[in-house]
């Protein structure tokens, strides 16, 4: 079929859908609801079967509606309305949850039901399970109306009056305040993570009104209630009645101008001076509940190394942490070392917020990837291990090249990778990339990082971009990739496999030293940071501001090529 996406950005879960969706054969395109006046340009010019809204902010027009199909992608369960749906849904700490796909209609939520698919909730951020739970069970809901609607025999109906679901207005900070000498853990963790992601929740420290995010339980920390009473790698602990939790982000509070999420002693800078930092050793027990990046443990001659950046992003500080955690793995008496990355995200490459936050943005973007470059280096270069990347979450950019420097790479079914720069204002990219590509999938390494697309894991593994792919949730990859590692680590033929890996390293080597594609990568990246187009500084001060779309670039509007071509050749 012809399906047009109509969307509000190209966010985690329009681009699982659009990879779901054209990997079984449908021609996708994508329009950035922008005003009714664009949307309905786009219908006319697409002339879809069938219209799917994964993500919106307001009604599609009467216009459309009447006279197309439009699956309303939502995530609440059925007779749920209301554009706080999820938060509202881990305030009440309600046990199940779901997502429903509605028809269209004159009022928002309120259309004929054509599939609802239901999970489990878990204790955690709102950003998580939009893009764990909530993007499996959109997944699901989607296809089932999309197979109702292709059988021509279905008929939706409106929810019942047996329906769970109810009208819940806009979440407001006065229903997440935080009052600090009341609230007890439990509370103040949902308060926080039904805002994670946007908006936070608006609270005030050390003098400074701020957005709280990134939220987590501290089981040992205790102080005065409201009180922070400890830090840890730019996080924040903070005593409640009852224990602590760890803050790790926050968003200045300023009348009138736009800020960004920065780790909170960043945000705090020069208020914390009589706050004590808290170590915790690398190898910290995986069941306590604190606030840790980066974590590593060892189970029958396998290192497992994990690290947890928030949305991914690694900045110049976190990428030399992980490079110094990574090289006391090397020197472990280990076989294998499995690259675990975050549940959420593997890796997303440089920190676009703290580059942005930096007095200069482009000395930063240059030490921020070269510090990328030098942990690429080392496992490349490792040569005494075999080692494993692990990608239970999505990776993007420099994260997916880190991915590939390990020699076996293993992704969920469900993760999406996004191997190019391109979209960051024609950002070249570094990592390593003009190496590890042609490496993994020869020829077609240009098509990847052209095409500008996401790509799910089936794709990949047929690119040859990873190995393989499987498990339909986190615990269930997590307990196949510990079996590999454990086979691999003590397979007869180990011995063999380490010298075949050192044997071509040195062929490498020989041909084109590693040194050399380094160089000939930031020769471009100097002129994206330093030269005369400030593309990628535009570019990035967008994403980090999340300046709102105006058009809808090419690479994802496919109505509107053929109309641009016909323009240039007349």
């Amino acid at each position: 079929m012809r399906i047009l996406f109509l969307t509000h950005s190209f966010n985690s879960l329009t681009q699982r859908l659009y990879v779901e969706l054209a990997e079984r054969g449908h021609e996708i395109s994508i329009e950035f609801d922008i005003n009714d006046a664009v949307t309905i340009e786009a219908v006319r010019l697409f002339q879809p079967d069938l219209i799917v809204a994964p993500y919106l902010r307001r009604a599609i027009p009467e216009k459309i509606w009447r006279h197309h199909l439009c699956l309303v992608v939502h995530p609440g369960i059925v007779g749920d309305r209301g554009p706080s749906a999820l938060d509202w849904a881990i305030l009440n700490g309600e046990p199940e949850w779901g997502v429903t796909v509605l028809q269209a209609n004159g009022e928002m939520d309120a259309g004929p039901v054509w599939a609802a698919t239901n999970f489990k909730m878990r204790e955690a951020r709102k950003s998580s399970l939009y893009r764990n739970e909530v993007t499996e069970a959109a997944v699901a809901a989607v296809l089932q109306a999309m197979d109702r609607f292709k059988s021509g025999s279905f008929t939706p109906s409106l929810p019942g009056a047996g329906a769970r679901g109810q009208w819940r207005p806009l979440m407001g900070q006065s229903d997440r305040r935080i009052d600090w000498s009341l609230d007890d853990t439990r509370t103040i963790l949902r308060k926080i993570n039904s805002a994670d992601g946007a908006p936070g929740v608006a609270d005030e420290l050390g003098g400074e009104l701020c957005h709280l995010y990134d939220a987590c339980e501290e089981d040992s920390l205790r102080g005065k209630a409201g009180e922070i009473i400890a830090r840890r790698h730019g996080a924040i602990c903070r005593a409640t009645r009852d224990g602590a939790v760890w803050i790790g982000h926050l968003k200045r509070i300023i009348p009138g101008e736009k800020t960004f999420k920065l780790p909170a002693t960043v945000v705090l800078n020069g208020t914390l001076a009589d706050v004590p930092e808290a170590p915790l050793p690398l190898d910290a027990s995986p069941d306590r509940k604190t606030y840790q990046e980066i974590r590593y443990e060892e189970k029958g001659g396998v290192g497992y190394l994990h690290f947890d950046f928030y949305n991914g992003a690694m900045s110049t500080e976190q990428c030399q942490r992980l490079l110094e955690a990574y090289k006391q793995a090397r020197q472990r008496p280990t076989r294998v070392i499995v690259l675990m990355g975050g549940q959420d995200f593997w890796s997303n490459g440089i920190h676009l917020n703290r580059i942005e936050a930096a007095d200069s943005p482009a000395d930063e973007s240059w030490h921020n990837i070269n510090a990328m470059d030098d942990l690429v280096q080392a496992i490349i270069t490792t040569d005494n291990q075999l080692t494993m990347a692990a990608l239970r979450g999505n990776a993007g950019a420099g994260g997916a090249f880190l991915a590939l420097a390990a020699d076996r790479i293993y992704a969920r079914a469900g993760v999406v990778l996004n191997p190019h720069y391109k979209n960051m204002g024609n950002l070249y990219g570094s990592e390593y990339w003009t190496y590890l590509l042609p490496r993994r999938a020869g020829e077609r390494g240009r098509e990847i990082m052209e095409n500008r697309l996401p790509l799910g894991a089936a794709e990949a593994k047929r690119l040859g971009l990873i190995d393989d792919c499987f498990g339909a949730n986190v615990d269930e990859f997590s307990a196949r990739i510990e079996a590999i590692a454990q086979a691999l680590a003590g397979d007869p033929s180990y011995e063999t496999q380490l010298a075949g890996k050192r044997q071509r390293r040195a062929r490498d080597e020989a041909a084109k030293p590693l040194a050399q594609y380094r160089a000939g990568e930031l020769e471009r990246m100097k002129l994206n940071f330093y030269g005369f187009d400030p593309s990628y500084h535009v570019a990035r001060y967008n994403f980090v501001f999340r300046v709102p779309n105006s058009w809808t670039p090419l690479h994802l509007a496919r109505h509107r090529r053929v109309r641009r071509k016909i323009a240039v050749t007349v």
